[in-house]
């Protein structure tokens, strides 16, 4: 059976690396071998043994009747948009690692693929490696999904667990994982939240069924997180980490990225380095995680190329995936319960004033300022109470 890889980067090459080491095992699998006939980019590859397979033209793919599945791994959502919506209409199955073109135009390539009997799948995009598209769409059929949360970027986790380990400042521990590889040059996405915003937008569209706009998502990044935050967290023995979240409430859904810090009941608490995991909880199912390498070229590759074995597995049918592009309004996110942490200037009585009862704390060689936990109250009530306080430091919720 023939392929076509569309972007021969980290991601892509990884895919055409996979699909050659375990050649064997996966043609038995997808019931037939899967040969790699084009690679789609810009660049020419000379020395590399695929250079007779890079093509320039993404019509070449397109008019070929030989291809019936196209990977793409090029990123952004223009060409790849364009591309990917030309080979469904041609009538080709198409995988894809790309978050971006998923969350913008899932809804409307799952629709042409259903019209065209082919498949649109994107089991690399939200989790790298760590299956959980598939999870959603079968296994846990059955169940009402009341929560999704997870740690899905795996260069701010690393970060995390850098600045908790080694009490260094954020431009550090960035310069780090850029050193590392694993933040890009231009790291705003990852550290903004962005990244995260999408895929939890993509997990809640296919929870609920409905186009999720990841722009309506109230998102935080990690870029205020210092190593004095650290030493509280360290104090109150608990972890800050970037959580992208989704939860059913009564008249709809809510969903958000931002900071929490973790207690060490909670089953994300112990997720480290460039891991991933995505805690789901159902109405039948109850608790239930999903763990691993969230991350890097093979990891996220082996996900893509278990979409390639699916589709080989049913070429001639189209897989139903429940995704309209009716959009779903989100609940404001107001109306989420948390305590909060707190740093501030400001003297006990007034925050006491303020707040009422809290819990203070006071971690080894933090002065001239005070911490402290509020009770469980509304982002909405909390919003309002820190608006009487003034001279905050930072504020965290607590999960």
């Amino acid at each position: 059976m023939k392929a076509a890889v569309m972007g021969y980067g980290t991601i892509g090459s990884g895919v055409v690396e996979v699909l050659d080491i375990n050649r064997s095992s996966i043609a038995k699998r997808a019931g037939d071998v899967i040969e790699v006939k084009y690679i789609l980019d810009l660049r020419d590859f000379p020395g590399d043994p695929i250079q007779d397979k890079v093509v320039h033209d993404y019509k070449v793919i397109v008019e070929d009747p030989e291809v019936k599945i196209v990977v793409e791994t090029m990123g952004g959502v223009e060409p790849a948009y364009t591309f990917v919506k030309s080979m469904i209409e041609a009538g080709k199955h198409v995988a894809t690692s790309n978050k971006a073109l998923v969350a913008a135009k899932g809804a409307e390539l799952i629709a042409l693929a259903r019209e065209k009997n082919v498949n649109f799948m994107f089991e690399a995009s939200v989790g790298g490696g760590i299956p959980i598209i598939r999870p959603l769409n079968s296994c846990l059929t059955a169940d009402e999904i009341e929560e999704i949360t997870g740690i899905v970027n795996g260069t701010t986790n690393y970060m995390m667990t850098k600045m908790s380990e080694e009490g260094k400042e954020f431009d550090d521990v960035l310069k780090d994982a850029q050193n590392k590889g694993y933040a890009e040059k231009d790291p705003t996405a990852d550290i903004e939240g962005y990244d995260s915003c999408r895929k939890i937008a993509i997990l809640t569209s296919l929870v609920c069924g409905q186009q999720v706009d990841f722009e309506d998502i109230h998102t935080e990044g990690i870029t205020h997180i210092t190593s004095t935050d650290i030493k509280y967290a360290k104090a109150m023995g608990r972890s800050i980490k970037l959580l992208a979240t989704s939860r059913k409430v009564e008249n709809g859904y809510v969903a958000m990225v931002a900071p929490f810090l973790l207690s060490a009941s909670h089953p994300l608490y112990s997720v480290n380095d460039v891991f991933n995991a995505i805690f789901v909880h159902g109405n039948v199912l109850g608790d239930a995680m999903f763990y691993g390498s969230g991350a890097g070229k093979l990891p996220t590759a082996s996900a893509v190329v278990a979409d390639i074995v699916e589709i080989a597995r049913h070429i001639d049918l189209n897989i139903a995936v429940e995704w309209s592009s009716k959009k779903l309004e989100l609940i404001d996110y107001h109306v989420l319960a948390n305590r909060y942490f707190v740093r501030t200037k400001a003297d006990r009585k007034a925050v006491e004033q303020i707040f009422g009862a809290v819990e203070y704390v006071s971690p080894d060689g933090v002065t001239g300022e005070i911490g402290f936990l509020t009770e469980c109250i509304s982002e909405a009530e909390f919003e309002a109470k820190m608006a009487q306080l003034g001279e905050v430091l930072q504020t965290i919720r607590v999960a």
